[in-house]
């Protein structure tokens, strides 16, 4: 058991915590981003705006597995923001340097790679206040409003699409949301790459497939989330 514990502790360890708690992320970022594209989803005829986004955060919060699920992502996430730290702590004190190695050299995203720990801690911050604005919202704010005539279970449905609306009306929160989207764009073009590399996974036969990937996976995610502040704030 020890041995486990040491190998956790170490420097490969380390990385290999950051590795797998950062593919774990890049899942439910994708999943989190469909879910959220609900918002565009026309209502059915007869309902109000956003039915059919307000369902899909209903069922979300009250489905028993989806909060173990949730509950296990936060603890990932601050895993992983604490690795990331950890590891930078480390190099720094190793080499002098920024968190940066022999992968700074390998990858066409030598900026990003020297500069995860700043994009992560923006990144952590971004969650912060999206988690306020909107899950401190839904769980916590008693007077949040709810959609007219709409129930579930005899229990009414909060409009959470009507928060969401209000919040992208505002330029600075667009503004912020595009800037922190930009920053895990850089974040995710490195790391994803970087994960499949400290778990011996990049070659030379693989390693143009991972990079494309994680090139297509930097673009398409932040563009994804993206679309919500920028056409609420434009057309909506």
């Amino acid at each position: 058991m020890k041995w486990i514990i040491d190998f956790l502790l170490s420097s490969l360890g380390k990385k290999l915590i950051m590795s797998l708690t950062g593919l774990f992320l890049c899942l439910f970022l994708l999943v989190h981003m469909i879910g959220n594209l609900q918002l565009f989803v026309a209502s059915p005829e007869g309902m109000p705006d956003g039915y059919v986004f307000n369902m899909y955060a209903y069922h979300m919060t009250h489905n028993p597995l989806i909060k173990v699920i949730s509950y296990g992502n936060y603890f990932f996430i601050l895993l992983h923001a604490v690795q990331g730290i950890l590891i930078t702590i480390y190099n720094k004190k190793a080499k002098g340097g920024s968190y940066q190695g022999k992968e700074v050299s390998d990858t066409e995203a030598k900026v990003a790679s020297r500069n995860m720990i700043y994009l992560g801690l923006l990144i952590l911050a971004f969650i912060g206040i999206h988690m306020w604005q909107f899950w401190a919202q839904m769980h916590f704010n008693s007077e949040m409003p709810v959609m007219k005539g709409v129930t579930e279970d005899g229990e009414n449905i909060k409009d959470l699409y009507a928060i969401v609306l209000l919040a992208f009306k505002v330029p600075w929160v667009v503004v912020f949301y595009l800037l922190s989207l930009a920053a895990l764009a850089a974040h995710l073009v490195h790391g994803f790459w970087s994960a499949f590399q400290s778990m011996g996974l990049s070659n030379k036969k693989y390693g143009p497939l991972i990079r494309g990937a994680a090139m297509a996976y930097a673009i398409l995610i932040p563009l994804g989330f993206a679309t919500m502040p920028v056409v609420f704030f434009f057309l909506y």
